[in-house]
């Protein structure tokens, strides 16, 4: 893996074939220095936006791009630094551009995201013979279809050259112990090399089972700097194997990172993630 910073604007959405991870922001949900965890795909031709939290839309923006020029999503899980931005892209997309993004969410999940989340600010936006909007109306859907023979949930599809396993994650409430009692959260193997937890609790069988799994080159692992709460934190994470560590960047972290760049580095992992760095796979 080797990194790059943004060198130019807009940037782009091609590589010239290998994998790429663009983040557009590297920050917690309240974070005020950086932007949220939410990160771009590219490879080849192909690409797709992983979130979008209330604050992607403007970090798209100076970035050179608007959320129309995103084709393809994927949601994580319904917290608003993940989803807190999609509002614009439907409206955009139905209003402005009048051509409709495509989302990769299975049937359960779209049904909590749209019921939960997205049908106020959009579903009663139109009215066709007592018809209001719906889902469909605002996306193509990419149905990942379920693969047998893992540890846990898992749903595969591909957009393009890029493959993306969805496993289920133990993110939220606090109290459950295990990803089949949390509310639906997921996070994502890419091409069998790259492992992205999003939002997860310190969870070792997830990592273990799918290092084991596969040849995991890098794993972008949701970190806060203390320990409890719906996150892992870096004291939990700092007991992990040490080949686990060493391919392990930290996201989705607080403002006051520069306190603890010293405990990260010394506890073995590669880094805290960069915002508005590509991370190239080749």
């Amino acid at each position: 893996m080797r990194t790059r910073k943004v060198q130019k604007k807009p940037i782009s959405l091609t590589t010239r074939g290998g994998l790429s991870l663009f983040f557009v922001g590297v920050g917690s949900a309240f974070s005020k220095r950086h932007y949220q965890t939410n990160l771009i795909v590219i490879k080849g031709k192909d690409h797709l936006m992983v979130d979008c939290g209330t604050r992607a839309p403007q970090a798209l923006f100076e970035l050179g791009l608007s959320v129309s020029d995103i084709k393809c999503w994927l949601i994580t899980h319904s917290h608003a630094d993940h989803i807190g931005g999609l509002e614009e892209v439907m409206l955009m997309s139905r209003y402005i551009t009048k051509q409709k993004p495509t989302i990769i969410v299975s049937p359960i999940y779209q049904n909590l995201l749209w019921d939960m989340s997205l049908r106020g600010g959009s579903a009663f936006n139109e009215d066709h013979a007592g018809q209001i909007l719906t889902f469909s109306d605002m996306w193509n859907i990419i149905r990942p279809r379920w693969v047998a023979g893992y540890s846990r949930e898992t749903l595969e599809t591909e957009v393009g050259e890029i493959n993306i396993k969805m496993f289920r994650t133990m993110h939220i409430p606090e109290q459950p112990d295990s990803w089949q009692t949390s509310f639906w959260s997921s996070g994502l193997v890419l091409d069998n090399r790259v492992l992205f937890t999003s939002d997860t609790k310190y969870d070792p069988d997830l990592l273990l089972s799918y290092t084991d799994k596969f040849d995991i080159e890098m794993i972008f692992h949701d970190c806060q700097f203390f320990t409890g709460g719906v996150h892992a934190g870096l004291g939990e994470l700092s007991e992990l194997p040490k080949e686990i560590k060493k391919r392990m960047v930290l996201t989705h972290y607080g403002d006051n990172w520069e306190d603890h760049q010293a405990k990260v580095k010394s506890a073995g992992f590669v880094g805290l993630a960069k915002q508005w760095y590509y991370y190239d796979f080749g």
